[in-house]
């Protein structure tokens, strides 16, 4: 891609947020566009890498036999009330509501209602299951403490999933094996997680656990073992037999060794067991011939939250300043920025379309400015590699510099481009 295309105009970073300073560079570069509190618009580079989190997220999910599938965004308000769930959103002002001629509508801010009637008539037999499915879909909701950007939008991009299992025992089964495909997925999303256990809230069902980061701009306060790595939210403390509560489904013995930290949450997983195929009466008939209640889990991940939190955990700072970003290279849109002064444009341009011919993804700053004036854009942009041609490499040659820390390397031509395919087959950083 070109610069020259992107409508991108260079902006001096002024009065950064102390607590979300990657994401106050991308309103203030316009990578995203504020409409109002909690609704934005993406560019391309924070857009693709969107799509690149997306991807790796179905890959592991699609490993574990999941399906993916999508509901409908907008929802009629009776499949809402036949579980029992429309009046108490409405009452807590979440749900987001549409009235027509024709009947009142919603705005899905989740699919258990949508995927429950989903099933009915598709999956009618104790040999069809366990059946689990997903989608990754834009949600609804109305987010009162929008704070945080991305981390807490009124509309957002959403991983769900739900699972109908035969009995409690198959549930958790499916449970245990979703869960473990979460940190699959995120540890080569680059990001540590961990599981919270955590009150089921409005949900309903048994189990419940939120998938969170530790992260110091994170605003939920959790209570966390590190032996075990087992998190506790806080609220669970309030639940009566709250001890025998977490010693029988979380295996915390002792709250008192626990400590506080700071975290962000991601995404939340739920054991659901019966309450949605009960309410909506949606059954399966079991081997006895016998008409049974399907039990449930639903699992989601916050996919915009975590574009948002992969942005703050790359930041890099220069004299304690935070100026830009390095993007991770197992999920960046474009691996390399190339750059040039005015004398070796036409070499920068004969690299770039190599690399357009090897259908690597790559950047070219065709833009009139200095070194540095492109460097500064290169690190806005949050590009993981930057090749410099300038007045100081000899000809035929680059210097490689890698904006998470700085380090350069003098490279051949042929040596550089050989290194950025490597890098994309693999997805690694390059050593030096």
């Amino acid at each position: 891609m070109r610069v020259s295309n992107m409508g991108m105009k260079s902006v001096k970073l002024s009065n950064l947020d102390d607590m979300y300073p990657a994401q106050d560079i991308l309103i203030q570069t316009n990578q995203v566009k504020q409409y109002g509190s909690g609704v934005y618009a993406y560019d391309n580079i924070p857009l693709k890498l969107q799509d690149n989190i997306e991807e790796v997220i179905k890959k592991h999910f699609n490993k574990a036999n999941c399906i993916e599938v999508q509901m409908p965004l907008i929802q009629q308000e009776e499949i809402w009330k036949k579980s029992g769930r429309y009046d108490k959103y409405i009452e807590e002002g979440v749900m987001m509501i549409s009235e027509t001629d024709k009947g009142n509508y919603c705005l899905a801010p989740t699919a258990e209602e949508a995927i429950t009637t989903f099933v009915e008539n598709r999956v009618t037999s104790h040999k069809q299951l366990p059946v689990v499915f997903y989608q990754i879909g834009t949600k609804f909701r109305n987010e009162i403490r929008n704070r945080g950007y991305l981390l807490r939008g009124k509309e957002f991009l959403m991983f769900d999933l739900y699972s109908f299992d035969k009995n409690e025992e198959s549930m958790m089964q499916t449970y245990q094996k979703i869960k473990s495909t979460y940190f699959e997925t995120f540890k080569e999303l680059g990001i540590e997680i961990v599981s919270v256990a955590a009150d089921n809230g409005s949900m309903g069902g048994k189990n419940s656990e939120e998938i969170m980061a530790l992260s110091i701009i994170g605003e939920d306060t959790i209570l966390f073992d590190e032996e075990t790595k087992q998190g506790l939210n806080v609220e669970v403390l309030e639940k009566e037999n709250s001890e025998e509560y977490l010693k029988e489904i979380y295996n915390i013995n002792d709250v008192k060794k626990l400590k506080k930290q700071k975290a962000i949450e991601l995404g939340h997983i739920f054991a659901l067991g019966t309450k949605y195929s009960e309410s909506m009466n949606i059954n399966y008939i079991d081997y006895e011939n016998n008409s049974k209640p399907f039990y449930m889990g639903c699992y989601g991940i916050g996919v915009s939250r975590v574009l948002g939190l992969m942005y703050e955990n790359n930041v890099i700072k220069e004299n304690n300043k935070v100026v830009g970003f390095s993007l991770p290279v197992s999920v960046t849109p474009y691996y390399l920025y190339i750059i040039s002064n005015d004398k070796k444009k036409d070499i920068a341009e004969k690299i770039y379309a190599k690399f357009l011919d090897k259908d690597i993804d790559v950047i070219i700053d065709d833009l009139e400015g200095s070194i540095g004036k492109k460097i500064r854009n290169a690190k806005v942009l949050g590009i993981p590699y930057i090749a410099i041609i300038g007045n100081n490499t000899e000809e035929g040659y680059a210097e490689l510099e890698r904006t998470k820390d700085g380090s350069k390397k003098i490279m051949k031509i042929g040596e550089l481009i050989e290194s950025i395919e490597t890098m994309k087959m693999t997805k690694k950083d390059l050593v030096y």
